[in-house]
């Protein structure tokens, strides 16, 4: 049976990863990570920052939309929808380039979720294509959003602290227009509890006609 998708988009750090673990969890519905598709850091023509500071000179934009591979994304999630499974990168954010590959399958999921900063470019691509379950733009108070980004991102050393410091300054003062855009391609604003009880819900529906 063909798999539909549930995509995650919201800002960085308001929960996308953290609602998806519990997705699988709690139903098996396996997780697409998008941030793997990001771009090499090597690669020409990348968005650059605009900024005064010295150390931010010539800096990549890793939150402009052309930082990341579109096509390759929307490709590896039809294809998990059609078949069940595909071949994704493996992405190290603090080495910004793919160290590997790796393959994922469904393993006779019907559902699966499709979560990233970049999520809401896909959802009019799977609307048109009939595979869209739900898309949801996950969000927090602009300030838990900040601090929660801010603790990941150091400990998992993503860049440097100042830089790291930074971005999330940008990113929270940002936030309003990333929650626009989602909701402009269909995406409904939700926390991560609020998105899990309705497709807690939903999947319910789904037992009881099966």
């Amino acid at each position: 049976m063909p798999a539909r998708v549930i995509v995650l988009a919201g800002p960085s750090g308001a929960g996308k990863s953290r609602l998806a673990e519990r997705l699988e969890r709690a139903y098996g519905w396996p997780t697409l990570r998008l941030d793997d598709f990001y771009r090499d850091g090597d690669e020409p023509e990348l968005p650059r920052i605009a900024s005064t500071h010295e150390d931010s000179a010539n800096t990549v934009d890793w939150d402009d939309p052309r930082s990341w591979h579109h096509e390759d994304a929307v490709a590896a999630l039809l294809e998990l929808c059609r078949t069940g499974v595909a071949d994704i990168p493996v992405y190290s954010i603090a080495e910004s380039r793919r160290t590997g590959s790796q393959h994922l399958d469904l393993r006779g999921a019907t559902r699966f979720c499709a979560e990233g900063i970049f999520a809401a470019e896909v959802v009019e691509e799977c609307r048109d294509a009939g595979v869209l379950a739900a898309a949801y733009c996950i969000t927090q108070h602009p300030l838990v959003t900040f601090w929660r980004r801010l603790t990941r991102d150091l400990r998992e050393h993503r860049k440097p602290p100042l830089v790291l410091l930074r971005r999330g300054i940008a990113l929270a003062r940002a936030q309003r227009q990333v929650v626009r855009r989602a909701t402009a391609v269909g995406c409904r604003v939700a926390t991560g509890d609020q998105a899990f009880a309705e497709l807690r819900d939903t999947e319910g529906e789904h037992a009881l006609a099966r």
